[in-house]
């Protein structure tokens, strides 16, 4: 029983050294966790951004063939590395007609067209394109979309008259075709193909990027010009 009795004494102080070392091992670790806990978050956070930056590239190279400049929090992540003038986002038909009608001491002359033309809306990228990644947004600043052109498809002459002395001069004809553009241009522009490409380019981006931020198309001009 002696002996039992010694073991035992011997034993439990044993035990709680050990108890107190593991007690204390634990608040080590714990208190470690939570001074390095603010630098693994914040580096968990960079690297969520950064995943993001890459997304956005990805997204801008499949939709207009470049890499755009990218900062995250205000440190630049990505410089733009392929120059592109223009990004054409949407395309529509557009119809319009043109008719002179000239009258000359009694004798009159005639042309009517009607033209078809493809105008293309979308951005002119040398007034800067770049995005900034946030925690809490993402801020994509390009210039409002524009009309970028028109693209004559075809011509339909409907009248060709001439009067007895008030003939159609070649002059005549060139002026009627030059007028044709700018009409297909002030029609597409009428039509709101400009604001169309600004949210289908909206839409676009989130289709591609999947994230719990906001995306914010920030359009640097005032005022739309087309």
């Amino acid at each position: 029983m002696s002996k039992s009795a010694s073991r035992c004494r011997i034993a439990w102080p044993i035990a709680l050294t050990l108890v107190a070392l593991i007690i204390g091992a634990t608040i080590l670790i714990i208190f470690l966790r939570l001074e390095t806990w603010p630098a693994r978050t914040a580096r968990q956070s960079t690297a969520e951004l950064e995943r993001l930056g890459k997304n956005l590239r990805a997204a801008f190279i499949d939709i207009a063939h470049l890499q755009p400049r990218i900062t995250i929090n205000d440190r630049i992540y990505m410089e733009q590395t392929t120059p592109v003038s223009e990004l054409v986002v949407l395309s529509r038909r557009i119809e319009v007609e043109h008719e002179l009608l000239h009258t000359w001491v009694g004798s009159s002359k005639r042309v009517k067209l009607h033209a078809t033309f493809i105008a293309n809306a979308g951005f002119d990228l040398r007034k800067g394109l770049s995005i900034d990644i946030r925690p809490d947004q993402i801020m994509v600043q390009l210039p409002h979309a524009q009309i970028l052109g028109v693209e004559q498809q075809q011509v339909d002459v409907l009248a060709f008259e001439n009067g007895l002395w008030n003939h159609i001069s070649g002059q005549d004809v060139q002026s009627e075709l030059s007028a044709l553009p700018e009409l297909a241009r002030k029609k597409a522009a009428e039509s709101g193909l400009s604001a169309e490409a600004e949210e289908s380019l909206q839409q676009q981006l989130e289709q591609r990027i999947h994230t719990a931020q906001p995306l914010r198309l920030i359009f640097k001009d005032e005022m739309k010009s087309e």
